[in-house]
């Protein structure tokens, strides 16, 4: 009789063990543990560590945010005040208030200044002058002709030329006037200085002497063709502002001052006619402008 095969797998009493089963993809099939083994006591610290580094680093990255924000919100705040002041600055200093008598009188001597420049020439100069005649009769003298605008050297005589160039002088506009009778010739001056200080500083060292001043402006084909510088009779100057007016006066037939007679001279008409008209030009120009009262305009 034979003996029953083993079916457990299991080697029989006093036998041989059955040989290893082959698993199909390759790995032998035992009896082994699947178990997994609990972690070390090291691997549990690395852990913990681990963890600890990165909540470190989170609170770290926090505390970096919080002061990147408090900062950004100082410098938010100092650019908002700022602008706020710097807002309040211009609105005072823009905003319509009275004038100073400093700004005002400012403000008068600005204007004067730049007529020779704003004002066209026939505002210098205007085409007839009121003067006063014999019997101090209102008469007018009519403007013959305007010159070109010339250096001041070349409009006055040599010894006056000095003044005005040490002093700064810009620039000399003539013009020249018959009278009402057509019988005198006026040639006025203007010599346009930096500003008052400098026209004042310059008439203090102008000389009085009548026969030197302005150079006469003749227009050929007109009754002031033969008016020139032997042909001057007298010569003045007049301050006002920052410029000199100059005024000269003549025989429109040409008489030299030569001439005349030492007591014709000082004829009754003819000088009192070139000092008007030359005083009323310089009124002209320095006339005070009308001030508005407030910095923008007549409303404060």
């Amino acid at each position: 009789m034979r003996a029953r095969r083993s079916i457990s797998g299991l080697p029989r009493a006093g036998g041989e063990s059955t040989p290893a089963r082959r698993n199909p993809l390759g790995a032998t099939t035992g009896r082994r543990s699947r178990v997994r083994a609990w972690p070390g006591a090291n691997s549990t610290r690395r852990t913990a560590a681990k963890q600890r580094a990165e909540l470190d680093a989170l609170q770290q990255g926090i505390r970096y945010r919080r002061i990147f924000v408090a900062l950004l919100g100082v410098i938010v705040t100092m650019a908002a005040a700022v602008v706020l002041l710097g807002t309040i600055g211009l609105l005072n200093e823009t905003r319509a208030r009275p004038l100073t008598p400093a700004e005002q009188n400012k403000y008068k001597q600005e204007e004067i200044a730049r007529r020779w420049q704003a004002w066209p020439a026939t505002g210098v100069f205007p085409e007839e002058v009121k003067y006063l005649g014999l019997d101090r009769a209102q008469q007018y003298a009519r403007r013959v002709g305007i010159a070109p605008e010339t250096e001041c050297g070349k409009g006055v005589d040599a010894s006056v030329a000095g003044v005005l160039d040490s002093h700064g002088c810009v620039t000399m506009l003539r013009a020249t006037y018959i009278d009402q009778t057509a019988s005198f010739v006026f040639t006025v001056g203007v010599a346009v200085l930096k500003d008052e200080a400098s026209r004042v500083s310059a008439t203090e060292e102008l000389t009085q002497d009548d026969r030197v001043g302005v150079l006469p402006v003749a227009f050929p084909g007109t009754v002031s063709e033969r008016f020139g510088p032997d042909q001057r009779q007298r010569t003045s100057w007049v301050g006002a502002g920052p410029y000199i007016v100059f005024s000269t006066a003549g025989y429109a037939d040409g008489r030299t001052r030569a001439a005349i007679p030492p007591e014709e001279i000082l004829h009754p008409e003819l000088w009192p006619a070139a000092k008007s008209i030359g005083h009323q030009i310089a009124y002209f120009l320095a006339d005070p402008p009308k001030v508005p009262p407030c910095t923008q305009g007549n409303v404060c």
